[in-house]
């Protein structure tokens, strides 16, 4: 397994978890993190022995946002040092943030965020493309791009809006308050309250739930079936898509053993493999290009 500078990356029994670990820094988001985080979930993407992800933080943060140690010029993209694998200025202009949104919306394998303390700026804006949310009690969140003069990133303009509605995601962007998991609980935002030692084991009892259970083909596609659906023109591109897909998959060995393990009344073994069974051509609808 790949060392890692900014995170942590463990794999038990089928569940992947995936810790920022700068706990000086409040787990505060730099380059070599968006880095190491796209390197994590290449590796629980090619592992079929994961069925789940699991994204929390060391020590008393989830994130505490972008790293503010380069002063006033943190945002100013003209000034940022190249990183390694950035070969064009188009590269370093990109949001390092979306491009983490961006591989954990291509996942293959679910995501669930475990949010043990403050998330702010990208630390909240990075659990938007996970699947579920899990936070502590009375942990403060919070969109605060507007009180840093910048605006949201990490493909929260696409995502917050058709989380939690477009009235509380104007709120919450516009005014740039941080709030607390309460009230992000209240508003659709995270799923589940916990107190601080019950998150983890939370956690992981929903990833066992999907491990234990489900077929991780199926799992994999239902995933990206809702995510693509989210800006269908006409629920008759979720009719197309569906037939396709049920056709592809009623044949399959897992639908066999799905059907056969429920009449007999024993837990299923799936025998079809994310690495080799997806239905093709898959993805199908590939990730634009940055620029057109």
């Amino acid at each position: 397994m790949p060392t890692y500078e900014t995170i942590k990356l463990d794999i038990a029994e089928g569940v992947a978890t995936l810790t920022l670990h700068r706990p000086d820094r409040m787990n505060a988001f730099t380059d070599t993190m968006m880095r190491e985080m796209i390197a994590a979930f290449d590796a629980t993407d090619a592992d079929d022995g994961v069925r789940a992800v699991i994204v929390t933080g060391e020590g008393r943060a989830f994130c505490a946002g972008a790293d503010l140690g380069a002063g006033g010029a943190t945002f100013d993209f003209e000034k940022r040092p190249s990183a390694p694998g950035e070969a064009s200025d188009e590269d370093r202009m990109r949001d390092g943030g979306g491009r983490v949104g961006l591989r954990i919306y291509e996942s293959l394998k679910p995501v669930i965020a475990a949010i043990n303390g403050p998330a702010v700026g990208v630390g909240a804006t990075m659990t938007l493309p996970m699947d579920i949310r899990l936070a502590v009690e009375g942990t403060k969140m919070g969109f605060v791009f507007a009180r840093r003069g910048i605006v949201p990133e990490t493909l929260s303009s696409y995502f917050l809006p058709r989380l939690v509605g477009v009235q509380t995601a104007l709120e919450w962007t516009m005014t740039g308050r941080v709030f607390t998991s309460e009230e992000a609980h209240a508003r659709g935002l995270v799923r589940s309250l916990h107190r601080p030692d019950e998150l983890l084991p939370a956690a992981h009892a929903l990833a066992r739930e999907i491990a234990d259970n489900t077929s991780p083909v199926s799992v994999a596609l239902a995933r990206r079936m809702m995510l693509d659906m989210l800006d269908a023109s006409h629920p008759m591109e979720a009719h197309r898509l569906e037939s396709r897909l049920i056709v592809a998959r009623g044949r399959s060995g897992d639908a066999s053993e799905g059907v056969t393990s429920f009449l007999e009344k024993r837990a299923p073994v799936y025998p079809d493999k994310v690495s080799r069974d997806l239905p093709q051509p898959f993805p199908w609808r590939p990730t634009p290009p940055f620029r057109e």
